[in-house]
């Protein structure tokens, strides 16, 4: 459930602010909890947020070359979520899976 849920902040955040940004803010967070929850698999929690944070192919402002693109292509922020939004979808779920089985959680 942590894991899940930090993942998913990570990668709302992306949607906001670069991949750069997003991982700066959850990150301490992430090691608060672990420092409060035993039991925790840090190494677990850390690879899910770097792969959140990787995840961010929905908006033009979560990645550099996003930005690069997005006002001289003429995109709308509605072109990222139509083709970046179930890519990000798919990724999001073959990480998550990957995590759980790959640590034993």
């Amino acid at each position: 459930g942590i894991i899940i849920g930090l993942y998913l902040v990570t990668l709302l955040l992306t949607s906001f602010v670069t991949h750069i940004a997003a991982v700066s803010i959850v990150f301490p967070i992430a090691f608060a909890m672990g420092a409060g929850i035993p039991g925790l698999n840090m190494a677990a929690v850390f690879v899910a947020i770097a792969f959140a944070a990787s995840a961010s192919f929905h908006a033009p402002f979560s990645y550099q070359t996003n930005l690069m693109i997005y006002g001289p292509g003429g995109y709308k922020f509605k072109d990222f979520l139509k083709v970046g939004l179930p890519f990000s979808l798919i990724y999001s779920v073959l990480v998550i899976t990957f995590i759980l089985v790959y640590y034993k959680i």
